[in-house]
């Protein structure tokens, strides 16, 4: 599964966002390869349940784990399985979620790029459910999702009483339409912050993108 730009943006941003709260635990749903883990670990001494239901990319994150800088001190871990079949009685401070994207598209004969790709494992009335049900009651959630789909995830999520707290719209430059929505969501209260970033400006990667991303791109 290859690492992808708005992934990192989104990891970024939520480190960005909960740097210096009190964050002591994170469930990851869908960790893929573990990139979210990994970016939120860097900034935040955080212990944090990754879960993946593809076999393979939760091999590859628990190797991921493995190789980097937290793993002696157990602060990562891969649970491989269905987050609707999670057994754990911890409540989270933070939920974090880069969920599959493309609901009704037409699907890869691939089943594991489906199943990374697709609304086909779990959709976004249950991602919201186990939010709710794993959340601490002044915790966050945050998720990546494709601008055209926001609106509905979040009258979604409202409906369960998880009430959205900020927005950045995510464009490739200045020129283009927004095409990503990273979204915060609160149990406790709703803000409604919206703000915007573009990925580049001309040739070059933004100035706010490479604040977000200095930390974590080897080369910006």
């Amino acid at each position: 599964m290859k690492v992808c730009t708005d992934a990192c943006l989104f990891g970024a941003w939520v480190a960005d966002k909960m740097e210096g709260r009190k964050i002591k635990n994170v469930l990851d749903i869908g960790t893929g390869t573990g990139l979210l883990s990994l970016m939120i670990a860097q900034k935040i001494d955080a212990e944090i349940d990754a879960v993946e239901i593809d076999e393979a990319a939760a091999e590859q994150a628990k190797e991921n784990f493995k190789q980097s800088p937290y793993a002696d001190v157990g602060r990562l871990n891969i649970v491989k399985g269905d987050v609707r079949k999670l057994q754990t009685n911890t409540d989270y401070d933070l939920i974090v979620s880069n969920p599959p994207f493309y609901n009704n598209d037409l699907k890869s004969v691939d089943q594991q790029r489906n199943l990374a790709l697709h609304s086909i494992s779990l959709s976004f009335e249950e991602l919201v459910f186990q939010v709710v049900k794993y959340l601490k009651p002044n915790g966050f959630f945050a998720v990546l999702l494709p601008f055209a789909r926001s609106e509905n995830f979040i009258s979604t999520a409202e409906r369960r009483n998880l009430f959205l707290f900020e927005q950045m719209l995510v464009k490739q430059t200045e020129e283009h339409q927004c095409f990503r929505s990273m979204l915060l969501f609160s149990k406790s209260f709703s803000m409604q912050k919206t703000s915007e970033i573009s990925i580049k400006k001309g040739d070059k990667y933004s100035a706010p993108f490479v604040s977000l991303l200095k930390d974590y791109y080897l080369y910006l």
